[in-house]
Order: structure tokens, then C-alpha cells, then sequence
């Protein structure tokens, strides 16, 4: 496979550092006064959007949009989603459209073609396996022919994955290793595989996974450089950091010499501006510079535990 949107990630990251934005964006993350100058609060959240990647952008390997936070806001909603992704990309840094679609068939071509071309077009989008991997197939055409690249959901970093993910699967690895086989193996066997065949230049497939940064204990800690030694060829996209838990330590288990993966934060530089001095009269510009400051805080961080 020729180069590819993975690849580019790769570089943002041996450039930048691995931290993913989070334009998870609330209105009322929004310091109260700028918000109350818009008519509506979609507005609100598209010049605050804008004022975040200006101030990130060179810190920022790539932006994670999550679509729920702009659907609840209705047409207006989604118009400022399609205006977000354009204008990250237009500042040529890697766009991640959290969507987690899975679904199978025309349903799953009409996905692909809705948020991987036109007014919704993004670099990477998050997948939910388990209707199994003939809903993540519809997608591969775009990485193939357009260098598009995908997340597939396997070990997420909230609690319920105890529910489903973490369940223990009978029989041996197919590596011959000893340590309990997991339904999160499973889509992390299918996606190695497909890593194979969909691969770009630096080794890793255009199909990556989603992997949390949350380890409670020192087993959960192995198990996360566990599944870091066994996917390798597999791209991580990190979640769990800051505002859900997770620590730069946590999260570098996950990496490869500091790279292989992406690290999400959302809320801890959205609204790092409530922690400053000076919130009660923060303006935009204000809330940009506490949003920098805790991207290039979290850089250095997650820098320093790789190198560890």
C-alpha cells in the first residue's frame, strides 16, 4: 500500500509529540462571556473551536472531533462540525472524526462515503467491530484508493469494557502465549492481520485501534505493554488521558519509543482556562492560551515518561 493518512500521523507525531486535541466542545465549556455574545451557542462553539486549533495547532499531532457534542445542537450543530473539520484540515494537521459507526453493507458504504468525502470529510474515523469485520470492509476502499485511515474500537478505557471487551475466550492464543485470550484479542488478531495487507511506510496499518490509557493496577499495567509488544503494527489512538484518569505514564505504555500512537485529551484543554487566574473575565484568546499551555504541558509529559 502507498503512502498513506497513517503515515502522515506517524510524522505529525515524530515532529510534535503525540498529543491529540479533543474538540469534544460543549458550549458550556465556553467562557460565559465571549458564549453570550453569539446568537446561538453553535456559533459560540465555532469561533471557540477556532480559536483553539489556532492556538494548538503546533502541538497537536492530529484533532479528534467527537460528532455527538455538535448533534446535540441540531442542523446549526452539524454546520459548525462540517466548518471544524475544515478548518483543522486546512491547517494541514490529521483530522479524526469520532464517530463509531458499525454497521454493515450499503449502510456501512453510505458512512464511508458520508464522512470520508463532501461537506464531513476526515482523515481517520473511529469503528465499532462487533457486527463483525464485514462492517468494517465498506471502508477499505477509501484507505486504498484515498490513504484514508480508521480506529476500530478494542480495549476502550471506560469501565463497562469489563462487560464485553475484557470476557475471556476459550482456547489458546494463537501466538502460543500463556496469558488469557480476550474478546479485545480478538479484534486486535483480526486488525494485525488486516495491518498486513493495508500497511503504509512506517509499518503500521491504515487501520489502527483504539486503545484506553487507565491502568488501575500493576497486572493492568502489563497488560497494556502486553498488547502494546503483541499489536505493533497497529496504530493506537489512546484515550483515557487527564480529565478521565489517565497519566503520562499510563499512557506512554502504549507508545513505541514514543511514537505508534496518539493520545487524547478533550476537557483537560478545553477547559484549562477554568483553572487559570483570571477566569472570571477570560475572553477566547485567554482560553487559547491556558488550551496551548496545556497541550505543550501535555507533550512534554507524555515525552518525558516514553523516554523513561
Amino acid at each position: 500500500m502507498p503512502y498513506c493518512n497513517m503515515d502522515r500521523l506517524y510524522e505529525a507525531v515524530a515532529e510534535k509529540g503525540p498529543v491529540c486535541v479533543g474538540l469534544d466542545t460543549a458550549p458550556d465549556y465556553l467562557p460565559p462571556l465571549e458564549r453570550a455574545r453569539y446568537a446561538g451557542d453553535a456559533d459560540a462553539v465555532l469561533a471557540y473551536n477556532r480559536a483553539i486549533i489556532d492556538a494548538t495547532a503546533a502541538a497537536a499531532a492530529c484533532y479528534k472531533i467527537q460528532i455527538a457534542y455538535y448533534e446535540v445542537l441540531g442542523v446549526a450543530g452539524l454546520e459548525c462540525y462540517a466548518k471544524t473539520l475544515a478548518l483543522a484540515r486546512e491547517r494541514g494537521v490529521p483530522v479524526i472524526a469520532d464517530i463509531k459507526r458499525g454497521d454493515i453493507a450499503d449502510t456501512a458504504r453510505q458512512y464511508a462515503s458520508a464522512h470520508f468525502s463532501g461537506g464531513f470529510e476526515a482523515d481517520f474515523v473511529t469503528l465499532s467491530p462487533y457486527m463483525g469485520m464485514d462492517s468494517i470492509a465498506p471502508w477499505f476502499t477509501w484507505a486504498e484508493t484515498k490513504g484514508k485511515g480508521a480506529f476500530v474500537l478494542m480495549r476502550t478505557s471506560n469501565r463497562g469494557m469489563l462487560d464485553f471487551e475484557h470476557l475471556e475466550l476459550r482456547g489458546p492464543a494463537p501466538d502460543g502465549s500463556a496469558a488469557p485470550r480476550r474478546v479485545y484479542d480478538a479484534v486486535g488478531e483480526k486488525l494485525a492481520a488486516l495491518a498486513e495487507t493495508l500497511g503504509g511506510v512506517h509499518g503500521y496499518g491504515a487501520f489502527g485501534a483504539v486503545v484506553g490509557a487507565d491502568p488501575k493496577s500493576d497486572d493492568e499495567r502489563k497488560e497494556a505493554q502486553r498488547l502494546r509488544s503483541r499489536y505493533a503494527g497497529l496504530f493506537f489512538l489512546i484515550p483515557g488521558y487527564g480529565a478521565q484518569g489517565g497519566g503520562a505514564a499510563d499512557a506512554a505504555l502504549l507508545l513505541r519509543d514514543g511514537n505508534g500512537g496518539v493520545v487524547n485529551a478533550s476537557r483537560s484543554i478545553l477547559k484549562a482556562w477554568t483553572k487559570a487566574a483570571g477566569a472570571d473575565t477570560a475572553d477566547f484568546a485567554f482560553a487559547a492560551g491556558a488550551a496551548r499551555r496545556a497541550a505543550e504541558e501535555m507533550r512534554d509529559a507524555l515525552r518525558d515518561a516514553a523516554e523513561r
